[in-house]
């Protein structure tokens, strides 16, 4: 997905192709009549080479998503909605295929004539028609530029490579806790949502090497109310997670109440019976009273080490799969 070329627009395209064809030139023709006939020629067949190398070039850019990793599968339907995609994949390839049609037509006409007026308005004629059908498909440019765009910017996930994936209500202090225990440097701000993407990072212990997984906060609500940004998380708990490290914010300070968070949590537990998981309590250094539960400060990083032991148990070395069931 990273190698996916920038897709042009259709102006630019087109753009391009006519450039390309005005700088042809023939050698070797017979007779001045020929000579036409042949530029002609070349020149159409650079147009029609532009257009259908570059737009079957996208198509063959794209992979199969049918065959990706279902995270990815799951995670590009909800940014982008894997129907449109195919739809306008589906575009680019028809037009790439209607300009070959055009070009052929174009060939056949010209070669058929002796006319020199003729061969330039056959010419003509092809390449009007090819910048017709390239603005068909303008609007599916667009959009498969941004699917570009926003698939270089999916997290690269290692699917053999066992994963910790921490979740929990916003605010609760998951970005700076991962921060502590890993290579992922994600931004930490005091305000909900703060999140809005998946971050990976590294967790290494006596060189065994763990993902660890950033999500966005989860709000206590039916999966079908949790907008994009809950959805990302919920994702990345389907597919990607051997552990869940669930993090609470006993203080209140996250803006939710505990006992808002322990219904978040048992909604999750319902959600995914099979989870293997961590509940822990984060901001330890504002609490009083030691909880029932693990605490750590991801601030002070106080039972931070004793939490990666804890993750360490839980998580054996060669966990390659997903522990919730589907």
């Amino acid at each position: 997905m990273l190698r996916i070329p920038t897709v042009l627009t259709a102006d630019e395209l087109i753009d391009k192709a006519f450039r390309k064809a005005a700088k042809v030139n023939v050698i070797g023709a017979r007779s001045k009549i020929d000579m036409i006939k042949q530029k002609n020629i070349a020149k159409v067949s650079s147009v029609k080479d532009s257009i259908y190398s570059t737009l079957t070039g996208y198509v063959k850019a794209f992979p199969s998503f049918d065959n990706v990793p279902p995270f990815y599968h799951d995670i590009i339907d909800l940014l982008l909605g894997l129907d449109d995609l195919k739809k306008s994949l589906g575009a680019i390839d028809w037009c790439a295929h209607q300009v070959d049609k055009v070009a052929n037509q174009s060939r056949a006409n010209i070669k058929r004539t002796r006319i020199p007026k003729d061969m330039d308005a056959y010419r003509e004629e092809m390449y009007g028609r090819a910048a017709s059908l390239v603005k068909q498909i303008g609007k599916d440019l667009l959009f498969l530029n941004k699917a570009r765009n926003k698939m270089r910017q999916l997290p690269t996930i290692d699917p053999e490579m066992p994963t910790i994936v921490v979740a929990g209500a916003p605010n609760v202090g998951k970005s700076q806790l991962v921060a502590a225990i890993s290579t992922a440097n994600p931004k930490v701000a005091s305000y909900p949502f703060t999140t809005k993407d998946i971050t990976v990072g590294l967790l290494i212990v006596k060189g065994v090497r763990y993902q660890v997984i950033d999500t966005p906060g989860l709000l206590d609500r039916p999966l079908e109310d949790r907008n994009e940004i809950e959805q990302q998380a919920i994702i990345a708990l389907r597919h990607l997670a051997n552990l869940v490290v669930f993090v609470l914010d006993p203080t209140g300070t996250c803006g939710y109440p505990f006992d808002y968070q322990l219904s978040l949590l048992e909604g999750i537990k319902k959600l995914y019976p099979a989870a293997k998981m961590i509940v822990i309590e984060n901001k330890a250094d504002l609490l009083k009273e030691k909880g029932e539960r693990h605490q750590v400060s991801a601030l002070t990083k106080s039972g931070v080490d004793e939490l990666v032991q804890m993750i360490k148990k839980g998580l054996p070395e060669n966990s390659q799969h997903n522990l919730f069931s589907r």
